[in-house]
């Protein structure tokens, strides 16, 4: 299970309505065609964060090259506002974080984590699953 932050480009606030709705469908058409499980999505006005869990053969590398470019495509192609306010044509920034989440950083400890980083009032919580609601999900230990 990875956590996974993505800063949109230039630290732009480009989050809005529109943009966090497509996201949020954008991630679960994803976890539909890759093995990728996206445990819970939240936005910040300049950044995304992601739980994700996925198959052993997927590195973190892989996941986060395959989460970044799906959704950039995506957002340009239903929303071309957002290619305007980005001059440069790219939709992420080029870092990124991602931390493991293992027995002893339990995704309760993670999400609230996730929750209390900028100011509350800007993050909002996109996707949660719940445990036990997709039988695909994979299981640690």
């Amino acid at each position: 299970m990875y956590h996974i932050v993505c800063p949109a480009k230039y630290r732009r606030a480009i989050f809005t309505e529109e943009v966090d709705k497509i996201l949020r469908e954008i991630c679960l058409e994803i976890a539909k065609r890759y093995e990728i499980i996206f445990l819970e999505i939240g936005v910040d006005k300049d950044h995304v964060h992601f739980l994700v869990q996925s198959v052993p053969m997927y590195s973190p590398k892989k996941i986060v090259q395959t989460i970044k470019s799906v959704i950039a495509r995506e957002v340009f192609k239903k929303v071309p506002e957002v290619k305007k306010q980005l001059w440069g044509g790219e939709f992420w920034s080029d870092g990124y974080l991602v931390s493991t989440v293992g027995k002893h950083g339990d995704e309760d400890m993670i999400a609230h984590y996730i929750k209390k980083q900028g100011q509350e009032k800007a993050y909002k919580r996109l996707h949660k699953q719940k445990k036990g609601e997709n039988p695909n999900q994979l299981t640690l230990f």
